[in-house]
């Protein structure tokens, strides 16, 4: 029993020894597991803080590069806002350039259209000046022209009733003369050829006011005509008429024995017409515009030298 239990110590301590043995050998282990940890700990912190570091370098060297772009960035912004900037001063010059010259060009425009305006108001005025001197001219001619017409009709109404006088002294003197009396104003026939209807019916409404008779006819063919029906005391005729004018209608009257004594009064615009119609028997031209009283002046010298039988 005494060796059983001391094998059994025996036992006991190597299986002590044994376990201290493995526990200090799995202590080795431990501390050696610790240590290889620790090792690879600070490997990988070494490889983190050389990532680390790496990526702190390669941050900075984008930070660096970023700032070297942004920088360039700058500088070509800045240049091109000075070119910009530099653009907008020339286009600012040329446009007040071009502002000036326009503001120029405006003025002489302007002076240009004033002194225009200043030269078409004195030839206006000048026009005026002329022209009034000319209306003045023409109404002293007009007045001239129609006092001349009136002292010729005058003196041509006194030559009628001289006339109409002498002839009624001649009658009276005769030997045992028919009894004979003045054509009056509503037995006056006065015949008006002319070709313009308002002409026409102008006449003749101032003949009718008067209290006269009026017979129209729009061209000489007409005019012959109704001659050939009743004659006529007086003939008032335009000068320029289609198919026979005034001209060629008094030739024909005159040719014709019964009207060939017939007064005949012309109304022409024309100045020149005075040798034409005397030469064509006109006893008298009046020019346009007439006067009503030269015209009822040349009818009433055509009635007093008329006689009727009483």
């Amino acid at each position: 029993a005494q060796a059983l239990r001391e094998v059994e110590a025996g036992m006991a301590q190597r299986l002590a020894q044994q376990r201290g043995e493995e526990e200090r050998v799995e202590a080795e282990r431990a501390r050696a597991d610790r240590e290889d940890a620790a090792r690879f700990e600070a490997q990988a912190l070494a490889a983190r803080e050389t990532a680390a570091a790496a990526e702190a370098q390669r941050q900075e060297e984008q930070r660096a590069e970023a700032q070297r772009l942004d920088a360039e960035r700058l500088a070509r912004e800045a240049e091109e806002n000075a070119a910009r900037e530099a653009a907008a001063a020339a286009e600012l010059q040329r446009l007040a350039e071009a502002r000036a010259e326009a503001e120029r060009l405006e003025t002489e425009r302007l002076a240009q259209e004033q002194a225009a305006r200043e030269a078409e108001a004195h030839t206006a005025a000048e026009a005026r000046r002329l022209a009034e001197a000319q209306a003045e001219a023409e109404r002293q001619r007009a007045e001239r022209e129609t006092a001349e017409s009136l002292a010729r009709e005058e003196a041509a109404r006194q030559a009628a009733r001289l006339e109409v006088e002498r002839a009624a002294a001649e009658a009276a003197a005769a030997a045992v003369p028919p009894a004979s009396r003045e054509l009056r104003v509503d037995e006056t026939l006065v015949l008006v050829a002319d070709d313009s209807k308002i002409v026409r019916v102008k006449i003749s409404r101032l003949l009718a006011g008067q209290g006269y008779r009026v017979a129209l006819a729009e061209s000489g063919e007409q005019a012959l005509e109704l001659m050939a029906g009743e004659r006529p005391h007086l003939l008032v005729t335009d000068v320029e008429m289609p198919g026979i004018d005034g001209f060629e209608l008094t030739r024909k009257v005159r040719a014709a024995a019964a009207t060939a004594a017939l007064p005949i009064v012309m109304i022409t615009s024309s100045d020149d017409k005075q040798e034409e119609a005397r030469a064509a028997g006109v006893t008298q031209l009046l020019g346009k515009p007439y006067s009503e009283e030269a015209l009822i002046a040349a009818i009433e010298r055509a009635r007093l030298a008329v006689r009727v039988s009483a």
